[in-house]
């Protein structure tokens, strides 16, 4: 009885208790319907529209890599560290961009002579050739056209030297107006170095070295002026009417001749034999300032050094405004030939051309020569 009147007040106070609960929870809102309201954007004045501003993302980076400069970069590397993966950046120096050259294009190219065509499909732009015993054009192709000669010039340098009976004993030394500040071309005779007027005059004519030109030409009584005056007028003289000279070295785009006034120069400087010597010569010992001897080489020994050409003077040149050019006299089958080369594309492409040249006049008699040269010529 006892146990049953237990179990009865225990379940009384389960059902009292619920619904205590109950009674204290608020009853369940009853459903509404939601009805979305409709929103009217009203138009905005322009002078207080916000302008959207542009946000410029930092680039991510390590402490350690600091500000970039313009001239750099971050590198994003993925490294692997104690089996655990991490992104690195890493300060990396941009290449500069290399600089565009244009292409280099000689006065000859500018007025158009490389359009010339000529039966030997010659490198050069302008040739001329001459038997110099009787004076007979064997070949012609641009030859009255005044042009650019570049160290051709030291030819007419040596001439004014050696007419002026100056003293070929007499120390000269290098100075600083020596100095090519025009091509900035290189020289192997420092400022202060002190040789004799032959010894310039030898290295100017075989080595076409650019100081000792400098040097023999501001040695000249009156200085530079008064020898450039000399060169011109010696020019006058020899009816070399295409022709004018700036400087001694060549250096200057303003020394210009035609191809028949250096045949004509050619032909004066032959006169001269320490011209043909020094013009000819492949090497040469010079002692600067008496105790370093240095040696020079021929500025164009494929000819000079080569046995099968009788060569009695040459002189080569080049900047870029004349191309590559060259100067000679020589003899094929005994017979005393000028030929003169201006404006070749190629660093020896104007001795390719001579040679070919020696070879088409040794294989032609004087009468075809005249005759196939005169038929191209009216062509072009």
């Amino acid at each position: 009885m006892m146990k049953t009147a237990l179990v009865i007040i225990s379940s009384l106070f389960f059902v009292v208790s619920a619904s205590s609960a109950e009674a204290k929870s608020p009853p369940p809102a009853p459903h509404k319907k939601v009805v979305a309201k409709k929103i009217v954007k009203k138009p905005v004045h322009p002078a207080h529209a916000v302008k959207p501003v542009a946000i410029k993302a930092a680039p991510k980076h390590n402490a350690t890599v600091g500000s970039l400069n313009p001239h750099e970069k971050l590198l994003k590397q993925s490294v692997v560290a104690r089996g655990k993966r991490h992104v690195v950046y890493q300060r990396v120096a941009l290449t500069p961009a290399a600089p565009v050259v244009p292409p280099v294009i000689s006065a000859g190219e500018l007025a158009g002579l490389n359009l010339t065509r000529d039966p030997l499909a010659l490198k050069s732009n302008v040739a001329y050739v001459m038997d110099q015993a009787s004076s007979q054009v064997l070949f012609e192709k641009n030859a009255n056209v005044a042009l650019p000669i570049a160290s051709v010039t030291k030819l007419m340098t040596a001439m004014v030297v050696v007419e002026s009976h100056q003293d070929m004993s007499e120390v000269l030394e290098v100075t600083d107006d020596d100095v090519d500040r025009e091509k900035f071309s290189t020289s192997r005779l420092k400022v202060g170095s002190r040789l004799t007027r032959d010894d310039m005059l030898h290295i100017a004519l075989m080595a076409s070295e650019n100081r000792a030109a400098s040097a023999l030409g501001r040695n000249y009584p009156g200085g530079l002026p008064a020898f450039v005056a000399a060169m011109n007028a010696k020019a006058k003289s020899l009816g070399m009417n295409d022709t004018h000279y700036n400087d001694s070295t060549g250096l200057s785009k303003n020394n210009v001749a035609s191809a028949r006034d250096l045949a004509k120069l050619v032909v004066a400087a032959y006169q001269h034999s320490i011209i043909r010597e020094y013009s000819t010569d492949t090497k040469y010992l010079v002692e600067p300032n008496g105790h370093v001897t240095m040696q020079y080489g021929s500025s164009n020994p494929r000819l000079t050094l080569n046995k099968d050409w009788d060569l009695g003077l040459q002189k080569t040149g080049y900047i870029n405004e004349a191309g590559h050019c060259l100067v000679l006299q020589t003899r094929i089958d005994g017979r005393p030939v000028v030929m003169v080369f201006l404006d070749s594309k190629g660093r020896y492409s104007h001795v390719a051309d001579a040679i070919r040249m020696r070879q088409w006049v040794a294989s032609h008699t004087t009468q075809n020569l005249t005759r196939l040269v005169s038929s191209k010529a009216d062509q072009s």
